[in-house]
């Protein structure tokens, strides 16, 4: 068998962008068994080299998951959720087998809310199609846990493969429960020193390898960054401990929006003390303002809005107060505001919302203490993605707002 090497050696192509984001509104229904939202993968059976179980949860019917060679039947997988919640319906990919009868076959779905290894209660058994994408099963019955238990029993008959290429659960999402603490600190990962600094939801921050820098946000537990290296850069996912001492995530090459993360990246507190690196100024207000320096153009994390909305967060407010400083510490500079979402809804509406979440940017800058002559604002709706909005990940850089130095 010719099993193609292709996923493990592309990457994820998707960066979250240094945009502001518009969140991820507690009661939605999401999947919920996706890296985005801070799922992560407990019990892993033996697989194919490049084909692993994190393919299950990466928003794409086009990289998955295969079986150690004619280990083809009871594949036990766990995941675990960063909170409890009620799944209602799941979601099967099979379209894209490498082999005939390949494809997962019969299935059940358990959910706990002990650990990862008692304590499930069934709550799905089907019978999956050949080749056939979004096969859509409702729970047999509502049961809220933090641990799903994926059993891969059988496939449509080959001898030596099992292949599953996305495994979605969807349901309301929960509150987002924060780690103790501000995360700030010291940590040592998988790449060298990790330095991070948590002002509001936003994170900026650097590594001590390639001059790698950091920027995103945090909701919960769940970290979403951009790491950017001198020639390189790419979106990670990482979700800490309840004790914010550790994180656990992955992180992908920007290039193609279609593919299982690139690797691992973990990480354990040295100390409380940021620290910092030659290459990062330390703060997300000296990153935009060295950004709209060298660049004249800014993104910024960690302004959230309610979904459909253009009500700011409260939780926003000291990363728009580091923007105050920037545009304070330039009295000369003019700044136009820009607003962009992705292409999910209606084109018009689209445009409508990304312009009034522009103004509610301005009007807080104004607030603030800014002359509203040196704000312009301008929405452009869908129209100018940076990312494939095929993908949540693409999605999530898509929705974004920018700052233009005149």
């Amino acid at each position: 068998m010719k099993k193609s090497a292709f996923y493990f050696l592309m990457g994820m192509a998707i960066a979250w962008g240094c945009g502001v984001t518009f969140g991820q509104t507690p009661g939605e229904t999401a999947n919920l068994l996706s890296l985005q939202e801070g799922t992560l993968p407990v019990v892993e059976p033996e697989c194919y080299s490049g084909w692993t179980i994190e393919a299950l949860l990466d928003d794409s019917a086009t990289s998955g998951w295969a079986c150690t060679e004619n280990k083809t039947k009871n594949n036990v997988f766990v995941f675990e959720m960063v909170a409890a919640a009620t799944l209602e319906r799941f979601e099967f990919d099979t379209a894209s087998i490498d082999e005939d009868g390949a494809g997962a076959k019969d299935v059940m779905v358990e959910v706990s809310a002990v650990n990862k290894a008692s304590g499930f209660q069934s709550v799905l058994q089907a019978s999956l199609a050949a080749k056939a994408d979004r096969q859509s099963f409702r729970a047999a019955k509502p049961v809220s846990g933090r641990w799903v238990r994926l059993t891969v029993k059988n496939n449509q008959g080959n001898a030596s493969w099992t292949e599953l290429f996305a495994f979605r659960g969807f349901g309301v999402r929960p509150a987002a429960v924060p780690p103790a603490g501000n995360v700030s600190g010291t940590y040592e990962s998988t790449y060298s020193k990790f330095h991070l600094r948590q002002q509001g939801t936003a994170l900026q921050g650097c590594y001590e390898s390639n001059e790698g820098l950091l920027d995103g946000t945090i909701e919960g537990r769940v970290m979403k960054l951009t790491w950017r290296e001198s020639e390189a850069k790419g979106p990670a996912v990482m979700v800490f401990a309840a004790d914010g001492r550790s994180f656990r995530g992955y992180w992908w090459r920007e290039g193609a929006a279609d593919q299982a993360p690139h690797g691992r990246w973990d990480g354990d507190k040295l100390g409380d003390a940021v620290g910092g690196c030659p290459h990062w100024s330390g703060s997300l207000g000296g990153e935009v303002k060295k950004k709209l320096l060298s660049e004249g153009r800014a993104r910024v994390y960690g302004i959230l809005f309610d979904t459909d909305s253009a009500v700011i967060r409260s939780e926003s407010r000291p990363v728009i107060d580091e923007v105050l400083g920037v545009l304070k510490s330039e009295p000369g500079w003019k700044v136009t505001i820009e607003g962009h979402t992705d292409s999910t809804g209606n084109a018009g509406h689209n445009l409508t919302l990304s312009q009034q979440r522009a103004d509610s940017v301005k009007a807080f800058l104004v607030a603030g203490g800014i002359d509203g002559n040196r704000l312009k604002t301008k929405g452009f709706g869908a129209g100018k993605p940076v990312a494939d909005n095929a993908s949540e990940l693409g999605r999530a850089q898509n929705r974004r707002v920018e700052l233009v130095r005149e």
